[in-house]
């Protein structure tokens, strides 16, 4: 499976550090920018790449977008089909594993301002290892979701 970095400047720093962490795992990975430290850069013009990248191959490829708050990115993200994007910014692991168990989420969007990189190490494993739960009722929900999806 492929795994896509993107960020800003908010991120930058913190997307170096999983970038590494996810090489040392042996992951593939694929940093979409930032690839330079710039304050004054915008965070579409990296998180669209890798949204764009699941999008066309959102059963062998996810995601990791960090910025400031992640919320303008998971927003962004999410307009692409068949992305399903989570949003952390810190706390307990929980949320993160249920985005992926009911949610089957392919991106993983963190707040960068609000989490430390050895809270975001231990966040990504967990993400990264834990499956979808394939229970009727959630697999019920993403189809309603894909049937919204091809309609508009």
């Amino acid at each position: 499976m492929k795994i896509y970095l993107a960020t800003d400047h908010a991120g930058f720093k913190l997307k170096e550090e999983i970038k590494h962490s996810l090489l040392n795992d042996g992951h593939d990975v694929e940093d979409c920018g930032a690839f330079t430290y710039d304050e004054s850069d915008d965070y579409p013009d990296f998180i669209s790449v890798a949204a764009e990248a699941v999008s066309k191959d959102p059963d062998n490829a996810k995601a990791v977008i960090l910025g400031g708050s992640g919320q303008g990115e998971a927003i962004l993200a999410n307009k692409f089909p068949h992305v399903r994007a989570a949003l952390f910014y810190g706390s307990h692991g929980e949320i993160v594993t249920l985005s992926r168990e009911h949610n089957d989420a392919n991106i993983l969007s963190i707040g960068a301002r609000f989490v430390t990189a050895e809270e975001v190490r231990r966040i990504v494993k967990i993400w990264l290892h834990t499956d979808f739960s394939e229970e009727e009722r959630h697999v019920r929900r993403l189809e309603k979701i894909r049937t919204i999806e091809e309609a508009l």
